[in-house]
């Protein structure tokens, strides 16, 4: 059949035109989409959409087909085959984004468990200069103050002291690698 008959055919709407160019061109669009990374089935996906956006067309009364079918069908599936390797390579990006994302916040979470543990087997006051200094971020001179101590300087040692006591239970029931990526 020639290409202007199909073409004729298909604007009569006789399915079987498709048939026809669905056999004749398989094996052309399969090789298209498994050379570039795509699999037979991807492949047979695609020449179908191809199919049908040239039937939309040849109802078009606006439609001039300027090249042959078989080169149109091609560029469509073309087309279509790059569209779809786009969204897989977005959604593997946004997978393994998210996946990082979900990675990140599990550690994060883990190691802050870790030190609140570690905080809470301190002694009370330990835990109250490290909680205002760490997390309060209160000056050294107002711990002194809420705790009682003579000044700043002997809250900076105890922040200090406290400090290495908190390194100790942490190196203690850690590993190093437990903190590192």
């Amino acid at each position: 059949m020639k290409d202007r008959e199909v073409l004729e055919r298909i604007k009569s709407g006789d399915e079987s035109a498709l048939d026809y160019l669905y056999r004749k061109h398989y094996r052309m669009m399969v090789r298209l989409v498994t050379n570039n990374s795509g699999s037979e089935d991807e492949a047979k996906d695609i020449f179908q959409d191809a199919l049908i956006v040239f039937w939309q067309k040849a109802h078009d009364p606006t439609f001039e087909l300027t090249s042959k079918i078989s080169t149109f069908l091609y560029s469509v599936c073309l087309n279509l085959w790059r569209k779809e390797l786009d969204r897989k390579l977005r959604m593997s990006g946004e997978m393994r984004e998210g996946a990082d994302h979900a990675h990140e916040d599990l550690e994060r979470r883990e190691r802050i468990e870790i030190i609140t543990r570690s905080i809470e087997s301190l002694g009370e006051t330990c835990r109250k200069v490290l909680t205002y200094h760490y997390f309060d971020r209160l000056s050294m001179q107002d711990i002194a103050d809420r705790l009682g101590f003579a000044n700043a300087d002997t809250a900076k040692s105890k922040k200090y002291k406290c400090k290495k006591e908190l390194d100790r239970i942490v190196k203690a029931q850690f590993k190093a690698t437990d903190f590192l990526d």
